[in-house]
């Protein structure tokens, strides 16, 4: 049932007529059962790095299993889940719902290859190897509206096939100021194990994927938060076509301008956008911004907030490039800026880390080799002949306390260079216990020595 049909129900309520309340259940049962065919159950093995509050270190990993939920958007395989369902997932194992229309038929369980994640919108990109999926289609989200009736499925506590109802209480909400992440939020009941099913509207269109709840308790409170379906079909686009999510920067910071901001630091206006920061030697710098400017409008629309500002560089391609008109005192000014690719080591760094086969079980460490697509996401290494990044630490690690770091570029043991990892796993392989080792690490732009001893 459309929202046509349900406002005609809601004027029907008013003039009550017979059968009413069961035409609607009837429509709610339909559209269930025509969206859950589309849902499936995301069940995970391998590592996950600690959150702040359970590690003081950054970059330490530790052994779990998780579960969430998932959408089938392609009939042949592919499903969208959350990131931080998958992330550092050693195993990926998908419950598919019973095909439709077959005597008996029972769930089953296949396992599914991580085609690509993005941790900033919390998007993951899976494939299965099954044709003829029912699948659901996205809805054009900046068209959500306030108070539009919505359904979120899903399988919280791992209770399979599941479905909650509310309404849309915010269209876009943005969690911290200037965040170019915005959120769909919903009083739909949303728990731990709905992360990644659909959020749907009245005609069984996909309108967000559940990611994430605000809780005092730990469960449902009615604020619950979905992607917006616009944002997901540009990452699943990219993930779909080279397996990562590339975003634009010019090398420089914008934030939104306050009255408080406008008087202390002398701006022509109280409102709108002002740069706070260009990086030297960057896009933006070569084309003449500077630290005070206020941006007026960027490709001829005007802005209003730093968040327009950040969303708008998640969409031009690199090497694009961006006309901004900027005020600078009392002179308007026009420049033109080329886009760049944006890198994020510690995106970099999760993503990589957590892997079963980047476990070096004696170091405590997930390593991968130091690629030269991988320096290019890096600050500038020491070193250009090969290496080995530590991408996250084992919690379990016996050389926790004195070891790596997350970050770590190791180049070198008891003198010996380390090319990749490979090399690395065949000296320690000939290594005795309580043997010393010292290695040779830049962290943070500087060369140090590790020295510990085989376990």
């Amino acid at each position: 049932m459309g929202l046509g049909g349900l406002a005609c129900w809601l004027a029907a309520m008013a003039q009550p007529q017979p059968g009413a309340l069961s035409q609607l259940s009837a429509g709610f049962q339909q559209l269930s059962r025509r969206v859950h065919a589309s849902v499936v159950r995301v069940s995970t093995v391998g590592y996950r790095q600690l959150e702040p509050e359970e590690s003081e270190e950054p970059g330490v990993a530790a052994r779990q299993q998780s579960s969430g939920s998932g959408v089938v958007i392609d009939p042949d395989g592919l499903i969208v889940t959350n990131a931080h369902v998958v992330v550092g997932a050693q195993r990926v194992q998908v419950m598919l719902p019973p095909r439709p229309g077959e005597a008996r038929a029972r769930s089953r369980s296949v396992r599914a290859e991580v085609v690509g994640l993005d941790l900033e919108t919390d998007v993951a990109l899976l494939r299965v190897g099954e044709k003829g999926l029912p699948a659901l289609e996205m809805a054009d989200s900046d068209h959500v509206e306030q108070g539009q009736l919505v359904f979120a499925f899903g399988s919280p506590m791992g209770l399979d096939n599941s479905v909650t109802m509310g309404v849309v209480s915010s269209p876009a909400r943005q969690l911290r100021p200037d965040d170019p992440m915005i959120y769909i939020q919903t009083d739909a009941p949303i728990n731990p194990g709905n992360s990644g099913g659909p959020l749907v509207d009245t005609e069984g269109r996909v309108v967000g994927i559940n990611t994430m709840i605000l809780s005092q308790s730990g469960g449902n409170e009615g604020i619950g938060f979905a992607v917006p379906s616009n944002v997901v079909a540009n990452v699943v686009e990219q993930l779909r076509r080279t397996g990562r999510v590339v975003r634009g920067d010019i090398g420089a910071t914008v934030q939104t301008i306050t009255p408080t901001l406008a008087e202390g630091w002398k701006l022509p206006r109280d409102s709108g956008v002002v740069v706070a920061d260009v990086e030297p030697e960057r896009q933006a710098d070569a084309a003449g911004l500077r630290v005070g400017d206020v941006i007026l409008t960027l490709n001829g629309r005007e802005l209003e907030d730093a968040r327009q500002f950040n969303v708008s560089l998640f969409r031009p391609a690199v090497g694009e490039t961006m006309m901004l008109e900027v005020l600078r005192g009392t002179k308007k000014l026009k420049l033109a800026v080329q886009v760049a690719e944006r890198h994020d080591e510690a995106s970099t760094y999760a993503e990589l880390a957590s892997r079963e086969e980047n476990l070096i079980p004696e170091l405590g460490i997930f390593a991968v080799d130091l690629t030269p697509a991988l320096r290019e996401q890096l600050a500038p290494a020491r070193s250009e002949s090969g290496g080995v990044l530590v991408a996250a630490r084992h919690a379990d690690s016996a050389v926790l306390e004195e070891g790596f770091r997350a970050g770590d570029l190791i180049y070198a043991v008891n003198r010996m260079p380390v090319r990749n990892v490979a090399e690395l796993r065949a000296f320690l392989k000939k290594q005795k216990s309580g043997a010393a080792l010292a290695f040779q690490v830049e962290r943070g732009g500087k060369l140090r020595f590790v020295a510990i001893e085989v376990p």
